[in-house]
């Protein structure tokens, strides 16, 4: 087989070509893939979701556990105060929301990072899972219930752990089981709509790789082209050169 003009003008063309766009095929290029950024300087949609989770879950637990401290702040406050002068009504008022935002604060907070922390742990080992396996399945929520149960009271020793595994694992069933319900109600779920943006981004960056080679192989065969036409000018001078050169007449 004949080398065309490309190959042959392949050593100086070489930089000019790009690699042909390959979609990820690896679970650890799926998992990759969560953490990069693309052409637009974007996050993934499952990062996204993972801070936003996490973001709401630590409204959650501020609320959930901030109201209760509010009200049994004050009432404590209002107890242990009721032998104490003040210069008016005004100012017991005052004092005892003092003490009531001070325990919205302290038990709030406390909530606050724990259900942030967990609700992340829990999305990123599911989501990383489902990226790595490329499907969906309630075993990922399963596992990632263990995961975060566990961490959270292995401080606690080993029966801390296995307790704090299963809770995990009796809690990520059901969450999962609902995110996956939702996602099917929605029509298409976060998994396939992905796969369906990749296919459209890998086509694309397909075409666009199809337009450059045949860009880049017009231009070889135009270089090729003006070489021959080159050498074949330079042969003919040669050889107009070599008749009018005078020959020596014989001796």
């Amino acid at each position: 087989m004949e080398p065309g003009p490309l190959s042959a003008a392949s050593p100086a063309l070489g930089p000019w070509l790009a690699e042909r766009p390959e979609p990820p095929d690896s679970g650890w290029g799926r998992l990759s893939e969560l953490f990069r950024r693309d052409e637009l300087n974007r996050y993934p949609e499952e990062t996204v979701n993972i801070v936003k989770a996490s973001f709401s879950g630590g409204i959650v637990g501020l609320i959930y556990g901030g109201i209760p401290g509010f009200i049994y702040a004050k009432k404590r406050y209002i107890e242990q105060s009721e032998g104490e002068i003040y210069h008016n009504r005004l100012d017991a008022v005052q004092s005892a929301h003092r003490a009531a935002i001070r325990g919205f604060i302290r038990y709030g907070w406390r909530w606050s990072w724990r259900v942030a922390a967990f609700v992340a742990i829990f999305n990123t080992v599911s989501t990383g899972l489902s990226a790595y396996r490329d499907k969906n399945a309630l075993s990922h929520f399963a596992i990632a219930g263990v995961c975060t149960g566990g961490l959270f009271r292995m401080h606690l020793g080993l029966r801390g752990l296995v307790g704090g595994s299963i809770f995990g694992a009796l809690l990520g069933i059901p969450a999962g089981g609902l995110l996956m319900a939702m996602q099917n109600l929605a029509g298409e779920t976060l998994l396939e709509r992905k796969k369906r943006k990749q296919k459209e981004l890998y086509e694309q960056k397909l075409a666009e790789w199809g337009t450059s080679l045949k860009i880049t192989e017009s231009i070889s065969e135009e270089r090729v082209e003006a070489f021959q036409e080159g050498a074949e000018e330079n042969s003919a001078i040669k050889m107009q050169g070599l008749q009018n050169f005078p020959q020596n007449p014989e001796s």
